[in-house]
C-alpha cells in the first residue's frame, strides 16, 4: 500500500495531501520543520519523560492492562489563546468505539507543566493552523489530547487500537510518535468509508506523525510485540483531536 505524505517537505504540502487524500504520513524531519513555525520543542526531554508517569487504563472491555494514559481538553478559537478546560470524562458513542464506548471514562489529567510547556503548546498551535485552513468556516474547536503508552509483554500483545479499524467521531486527528522501544509491528493502516485500503505506514522515529480527516477515513494500528522479551517494550504517542464546537 502507498504511504501518502512521505517527504512532504513543507506545511503547504502536508495540508494539500490531507485535503486530497484524507490523510498524511509526515516523517519526523518534515514535522519538526512544520512545528518550528509555531514555537519550539525546548522541553522535549521532559515532555517525552512524562510518558513514564501515565496511569493504567482500567476501562478496557477486553480485560487488557496494556494501555496507560492521561487526558486533557482545550478550547481553541480561530484566533487568540488556546485555553485548557475543566477536567472532564472522555466519551465516545458505541457507533465509534464498539469496545469501550457508551460510557464516561475518567482518566488522570495531563500534568499542567506538560500541557503548558512549549512542546505541547507548539503542537496545539500547529494543529489549529492546519485544521483551521482545512476547515476555514469553523470558528471554535473543541480539542482533546491523550497521552498513550501501549505496553507489550511476553505472550501479551499491546493493542494501540483495540477497537480495530475505527473513526473517532471528530473532525481531525493527529497521532504523533513520542517514543518507540523494543517493539515490532505497530503499523498504521488507513481505509476509506467503504473499508477499502488507502495506505499503511509505521511510526518509527520521534515526531513521525499521522494526520487524518476523521469524516473521510477509518484508521487503526496493528498490535505490537516485544522484540526482546526480557526488556521493557512500549509505544508512546500523543493523540490530539479537533472537533467543531457545537453552537
Amino acid at each position: 500500500m502507498s504511504e501518502i505524505g512521505t517527504g512532504l517537505q513543507n506545511a503547504t504540502g502536508i495540508r494539500q495531501t490531507v485535503a486530497r487524500a484524507g490523510y498524511a504520513f509526515v516523517e519526523a524531519s518534515d514535522m519538526r520543520t512544520a512545528l518550528g513555525r509555531f514555537g519550539t520543542l525546548a522541553d522535549w526531554a521532559a515532555f517525552a519523560e512524562s510518558w513514564n508517569d501515565l496511569e493504567t487504563d482500567t476501562y478496557m472491555a477486553d480485560g487488557g492492562r496494556y494501555r496507560r494514559r492521561r487526558f486533557a481538553v482545550f478550547a481553541a478559537p480561530r484566533q487568540g489563546a488556546i485555553v485548557r478546560g475543566a477536567h472532564q470524562p472522555h466519551y465516545q458513542s458505541l457507533d465509534y468505539n464498539t469496545l469501550n464506548g457508551g460510557i464516561e471514562r475518567w482518566f488522570e489529567p495531563i500534568r499542567p507543566e506538560i500541557a503548558d510547556g512549549p512542546s505541547f503548546r507548539t503542537i496545539l498551535e500547529y494543529c489549529r493552523s492546519l485544521f483551521g485552513r482545512l476547515a476555514p468556516d469553523v470558528a471554535h474547536w473543541h480539542v482533546e489530547a491523550h497521552q498513550f503508552r501501549i505496553e507489550a509483554r511476553p505472550g501479551e500483545q499491546g493493542k494501540p487500537t483495540p477497537e480495530g479499524m475505527h473513526r473517532d467521531g471528530v473532525d481531525y486527528v493527529l497521532v504523533l510518535l513520542v517514543a518507540r522501544r523494543n517493539i515490532r509491528s505497530g503499523t498504521t493502516t488507513v481505509h476509506d468509508l467503504d473499508k477499502r485500503a488507502l495506505g499503511s505506514f509505521t511510526l518509527t522515529d520521534p515526531l513521525d506523525s499521522a494526520l487524518v480527516d476523521d469524516a473521510r477515513c477509518y484508521h487503526g494500528v496493528t498490535p505490537v510485540e516485544p522484540e526482546n522479551p526480557a526488556q521493557p517494550a512500549y509505544r508512546d504517542v500523543l493523540v490530539v483531536t479537533f472537533r467543531k464546537k457545537q453552537s
